[in-house]
């Protein structure tokens, strides 16, 4: 599109935002207002505490793997056991959890986790090995299956305002993040001073908080859909989505971020942080680098929450995907420290400003009744293609560093090469998902005017400039 139609866009998402901007005094309170709703309130409350440990989990599991094999495949092999199960039974959870009570199925799914973290505990705490490790992850991923899709649908049982929807997935985002932020840093020194099987104990007592929440919880009966079987209704969902344009151009782009760009940048960091902290220090070093990346991601997180419409969430995406692509090549040529530190915020808060704003117009643009299915195909489409992912940066650097086998840093060569790669695969893609985006834009305005996000007036405006820009070139 031309600037004549994107300014008539930003002009149409300043009017319905509520004409003039608040007072400076009313700008926490609108970064803040999905928090309004008492049942978000008591999630947002509970789920602080348990991300925290859930980061905790995350970094003493990868540094604990590599602790104990030294392998990038090694990785890539836990990566991929924790994260197959989403790909293999989210879309059928979805079928589920439109079916079911999700309140119910949330409290199940997160007591399970915490059984799972405490089992992860004892084990690391007497003498765990990897196939343990392995087996532990696949259980997490099952109960991920469930979970993730099923925590999606049930935000809008949560936030009834569907105004405030987009402001409370960017406060997931924050919350996300916020703990991404602190958690690593806490997991590496915890690492250094206690242990890893400290951290896993600490993420099982952290669940105790989101279940009194959940069980907190007053949620209004939503009406039951007629049952038919569990593949007509997942072949229902997989048709609709096929066949609405933007909602399949947006899983597309997450499924190949999260093939490559995503586990790349996250299942190697531990060797980059023994190859700038060596091994005495490795552990600070990598969660210093998990930090900073969650440092921007926050700072991103924030800033969707601060947008007061949904309006040009295309072109947020567009840019902060190809943003996060020439980030990892960025990294990928770093041979110092305190660059990767640099890099490392502004890869994360293009990471964020991508997923959490796909997840927004995803759940936007989806129809009520099709939430539970199309949220667990965005998960298929975010998790589920990350083990694919997680075996494919493992195996890469491990054939990279195998063809530097000479090299003294090998590992790490192997680690940069991939991160280039798939780096520049990412960039390729986001720019194909923004010279689509004029194509979607009709679409897209047409689904704004049926939800009430714009204006019909508005709406004919913007098609009107749209259709003078191009009469002009």
């Amino acid at each position: 599109m031309s600037e004549v139609t994107d300014d008539v866009t930003e002009a149409a998402g300043s009017q319905i935002s509520g004409g003039d901007a608040p007072p400076s005094a009313t700008l926490g309170a609108h970064l803040i207002r999905a928090l309004r709703h008492r049942n978000y309130r008591l999630f947002y409350s509970g789920q602080i505490i348990s991300l925290v440990g859930t980061f905790l989990t995350q970094v003493a599991t990868l540094w604990l793997v590599y602790h104990i094999t030294g392998s990038a495949y090694k990785l890539g092999i836990v990566g991929f056991a924790g994260q197959i199960p989403m790909f293999v039974l989210a879309p059928f959870a979805g079928v589920w959890g439109d079916r079911i009570n999700r309140q119910k199925l949330l409290v199940v799914t997160q007591s399970l986790a915490m059984l799972q973290s405490f089992a992860l505990a004892y084990l690391a705490l007497t003498k765990i090995t990897v196939p343990e490790i392995v087996l532990l992850s696949i259980c997490q991923g099952v109960i991920n299956a469930f979970d993730l899709p099923g925590r999606q649908a049930f935000l809008v049982e949560m936030v009834t305002d569907r105004t405030d929807l987009a402001n409370a997935i960017a406060l997931n985002s924050t919350m996300v993040h916020g703990a991404r932020l602190f958690g690593p840093a806490l997991a590496g020194l915890l690492i250094q001073q206690v242990g890893a099987g400290f951290c896993f104990l600490l993420d099982g007592l952290s669940y105790i908080a989101v279940i009194a929440a959940l069980m907190a919880m007053r949620i209004q009966p939503r009406p039951r859909p007629v049952k038919r079987s569990v593949i007509t209704e997942f072949a229902d969902g997989f048709r609709y989505v096929w066949h609405f344009a933007p909602v399949r151009a947006l899983l597309i782009l997450m499924a190949v971020f999260s093939l490559t760009g995503m586990p790349a940048f996250s299942i190697l960091m531990p060797i980059f942080g023994e190859f700038f902290g060596g091994k005495e220090h490795s552990a600070q070093t990598f969660g210093f680098l998990m930090t900073a990346s969650g440092g921007g991601a926050l700072i991103g997180s924030i800033y969707l929450a601060s947008r007061r419409t949904v309006i040009g969430l295309g072109r947020v995406i567009a840019f902060g995907a190809i943003v996060f692509g020439a980030s990892l090549v960025a990294f990928s040529f770093s041979h110092h420290l305190w660059i990767s530190l640099m890099i490392c915020p502004i890869a994360g808060c293009a990471m964020i400003i991508t997923f959490a704003s796909s997840n927004t117009l995803v759940q936007t643009f989806v129809e009520d009744s099709m939430r539970g299915r199309v949220m667990s195909l965005f998960t298929v489409s975010f998790m589920g293609m990350a083990p694919w992912g997680n075996l494919l940066a493992g195996q890469l650097a491990t054939w990279f560093g195998h063809a530097h086998r000479s090299a003294v840093s090998s590992p790490v060569i192997g680690a940069s090469h991939t991160l280039m790669i798939e780096g520049v695969i990412c960039a390729l893609v986001a720019i194909n998902f923004a010279r689509k985006l004029p194509a979607l834009r009709p679409i897209v305005r047409k689904l704004y005017v049926e939800r009430g996000i714009l204006p019909p007036e508005i709406a004919s405006g913007i098609q009107v400039a749209a259709e003078v820009s191009e009469g002009g070139t």
